[in-house]
């Protein structure tokens, strides 16, 4: 059997790069599920409001990921990273005024702006990763860039749970904010000095992007492609359930684990973060000897069981499987991309677009997931991603093959 490296000696710096992308992305998206229970605490909002969090975060992407995929398509990865970057570190700096007004609509429109770095850095990153080195390779090298998006949604839950959760409430708002706006002025400044380190690292020309390559082929082109149009649905449902089932953990947690607290189930949180770790690592590897798409079945498969122990509220084997709903969503992601991504070549750049907008699907299952709890339960709740785990299945196993119509 032919070895494939999973990259080339000299995309290596590059890759490396890019692999830490996931992670920073990984880091603002669990940290969003601390601020949506910290607000219901300091700000006075309902569960059902406080999951407008996400969808100011997830509804981002269905803004700015086409415009994004137009200025990668014009100036190229490196530029759509560097402009991906800027916009998170300014939406980051922009909870310090938030902070300062005690408005969580400011504080909304912030995630909004930060989420717009995350798209743009989603759209860009996913077709670099797949483009640095052989496209037979390209489902397992983006599953181990996403891997290090895991460790940023182990890391992002811990910081919450330190720094945003741990205080006893003062009833001061404007006290109970100083740590919201500190970590964020951080993370801002943090990303900031990445921006300026990549502006200095040369990327060698792809291959994708040589004269004998690149065309000038249209959207209309792109959606001749059955196996494209399905990943992008099966991205808005994949996304929706995670973003449901990420917002409403830490309620869980409290409502059916006695002796709960929020900083508890914030590190809980963080720790259910090395399942999906777990999973991704494991994942990678079946991809060595299965097809991606069979792997991706069986995960999900696994998510629908989970589902269904959690809504049956049975202690801690109901608390177990969400934590390792964790792990059988962990491959989901990044799955579908590269099977999204197969085959397109000169069109991946507009495909990942349009995958990457899918993610605003996260914007719309928490706000409903929030309101059936407050009617019914927080448990009756995790019913509704098992409607987004039946698409994925549809895909991966009808339509996830590259067809072109």
């Amino acid at each position: 059997m032919e070895h494939i490296p999973l990259t080339e000696r000299k995309y290596l710096p590059t890759y490396i790069f890019v692999t830490s992308l996931f992670l920073l992305w990984g880091i603002a998206i669990s940290l969003g599920d601390a601020l949506n229970r910290h607000f219901q605490k300091v700000l006075g909002v309902s569960v059902g409001e406080s999951t407008l969090v996400q969808f100011s975060i997830f509804g981002a992407y269905g803004v700015m990921a086409i415009p994004a995929g137009l200025f990668m398509n014009r100036f190229g990865y490196k530029n759509g990273v560097l402009l991906g970057l800027c916009l998170y570190a300014i939406g980051a700096f922009m909870f310090i005024p938030a902070a300062g007004a005690e408005s969580f609509g400011f504080f909304r429109f912030a995630l909004f702006v930060l989420a717009c770095g995350l798209a743009t850095l989603e759209t860009v990153a996913h077709p670099f990763s797949a483009s640095l080195g052989d496209e037979r390779k390209s489902e397992q090298r983006i599953n181990f860039s996403q891997t290090f998006n895991a460790v940023g949604t182990i890391i992002g839950p811990l910081l919450g749970g330190f720094v945003i959760l741990s205080g006893v409430q003062t009833g001061n708002t404007q006290d109970d904010l100083v740590s919201v706006k500190v970590l964020y002025a951080c993370i801002g400044a943090v990303v900031l000095f990445i921006a300026l380190a990549f502006a200095f690292i040369k990327v060698p020309p792809l291959h994708e992007h040589s004269a004998t390559t690149k065309t000038d082929r249209s959207y209309r082109e792109l959606f001749r492609y059955r196996h494209f149009r399905w990943a992008a649905i099966a991205q808005f449902f994949n996304v929706a359930a995670q973003g449901g089932t990420w917002a409403l953990f830490i309620n869980y947690a409290v409502k059916y684990m006695p002796g709960m607290t929020d900083e508890r189930a914030s590190y809980w949180f963080g720790f259910s973060m090395l399942m999906m770790l777990a999973g991704r690592v494991l994942g990678t590897y079946l991809m060595s000897f299965i097809q991606p798409s069979k792997v991706l079945t069986i995960y999900t498969l696994g998510s629908i069981l989970f589902c269904l122990l959690i809504w049956q509220k049975l202690g801690v084997v109901s608390f177990a499987a969400l934590i390792g709903l964790q792990f059988t969503f962990s491959i989901m992601f990044p799955t579908i991309f590269g099977l999204g991504l197969k085959n397109l070549h000169d069109l991946k750049e507009k495909a990942s677009s349009f995958i990457a907008m899918g993610v605003v699907g996260g914007a719309l299952m928490p706000p409903l997931m929030g309101w059936v709890t407050d009617r019914t339960d927080v448990a009756t709740a995790y019913l509704i991603p098992i409607i987004s785990y039946v698409v994925i299945v549809l895909f991966a196993v009808r339509f996830s093959k590259p067809v072109e119509e």
